[in-house]
């Protein structure tokens, strides 16, 4: 029977591999550098997470080898405590407390001393969540909302401002979550967040494109209203068509974006049905909350002169390649796959379903709106068209 020899790196070879994840090469590309597999890599790099480890240091203030070694002679010597610490130019608790921890007087060596003081260092410290276990709490509640860890964080500071023990970094979250070795959140709340991967990735890592077909007599966003881009006045949309059997516009009103979202259910993709659905979606809203739309290349509005015919609505769409154009849907999109994931079968969903799926975006906090809602800002622009 043949049994596989297991896989070792050096320090610079796993130097190296964190160099090029964070550089966003995928796990086989990195692997090609050492001829190994990429299990192998995935092995070095999921054990904290995809979060490269940070390189261990002395302190500053921490005794030297040669100190120890001066220790050491002076000790053989038959030097005081307070006579050696002289020597040093250190306190004499410092000289007595490194003696009595090796071995005392009579059984001192500096590089033992040296090397136990490097092995006794080593530590993670416990997390603020692995201690605060009442915050943990709050915090896995928040997840299993499908808040991220940054809009957590924003809620915890805006609703308990002068409570620091109530605070918590969202970078302390993601590690939590990430690194198990933590114990401070369990590993099955990984699955609420946007992104479900188990390791974190580099922001670099190669995304695909979208490449769609050509739209007749397309008007380019370019020649969208400053006040779209802005968002200075309300009623300016962003839209497209995310999975096979939606569209879902997002709408940027006001000097902030309101980020609120409406979902409508189509039978198909076609721009027949696309068209006549958002034709629909227009009429509920008042003329003052519904200037413009945005959209990608997507053939689904091929018909677009059909729309802004049957609702004095104009059309712009991004260039060829570029649907981070319309940001605020793009980061939408994001969100709302927290709840539709690629490859979920979205035939049984209904309208009121949907309607409640977006309910439930609308009410979270959005960094972006100071951590209001954004059926909170929605509400006050209503207010103050009306």
């Amino acid at each position: 029977m043949k049994y596989r020899t297991r896989t070792f790196y050096t320090d610079s070879q796993k130097a190296l591999m964190w160099e090029r994840w964070k550089q966003g090469q995928t796990l086989h590309q990195i692997a090609g550098l050492f001829d190994r597999h990429h299990g192998s890599i995935r092995q070095i790099l999921a054990e904290t997470g995809g979060i490269r480890p940070p390189e261990r240091h002395r302190s500053r203030l921490a005794l030297t080898l040669s100190e120890r070694e001066e220790i050491s002679r002076a000790v053989v010597a038959g030097f005081s405590i307070r006579a050696i610490a002289t020597i040093l130019g250190r306190a004499p608790s410092t000289v007595s407390r490194e003696t009595k921890r090796n071995g005392g007087q009579g059984c001192y060596r500096a590089s033992q001393a040296d090397q136990a003081a490097w092995d006794r260092a080593h530590r993670p410290k416990r997390c603020k969540l692995a201690e605060n276990r009442a915050l943990a709490h709050i915090v896995a509640g928040k997840l299993q909302l499908q808040w991220s860890p940054e809009q957590i964080t924003g809620w915890l500071t805006h609703t308990y401002p002068c409570d620091e023990n109530c605070h918590v970094s969202h970078e302390t979250i993601y590690r939590s979550l990430f690194i198990q070795a933590r114990g401070a959140l369990k590993k099955e709340l990984l699955q609420h967040l946007r992104r479900t991967r188990g390791m974190r990735r580099s922001r670099h890592y190669t995304q695909k494109t979208d490449i769609h077909g050509r739209i007749v007599d397309a008007i380019s966003i370019s020649e969208r209203p400053a006040a779209a881009e802005d968002r200075a006045v309300p009623g300016h949309w962003e839209g497209r068509l995310v999975v096979r059997k939606f569209q879902q516009p997002d709408r940027d009103p006001g000097r902030a974006a309101t980020r609120y979202v409406m979902l409508v259910k189509l039978t198909g993709k076609d721009t027949e049905t696309v068209v006549n659905a958002l034709i629909k979606n227009a009429r509920k809203l008042p003329q003052e909350l519904y200037k413009s739309l945005t959209w990608d290349r997507g053939s689904e509005m091929a018909g677009h002169k059909h729309f802004t015919l049957a609702t004095d609505i104009k059309v712009y769409f991004c260039d060829p390649q570029n649907p981070w154009q319309r940001g605020t849907n793009e980061n939408t999109n994001g969100l709302l796959r927290q709840y539709l994931p690629k490859g979920i079968d979205v035939s049984t969903y209904s309208q009121a379903k949907l309607n409640a799926l977006a309910r439930r975006l609308n009410e979270r906090p959005r960094k972006t709106l100071n951590f209001q809602t954004p059926a909170e800002m929605f509400s006050q622009t209503v207010a103050s068209t009306g």
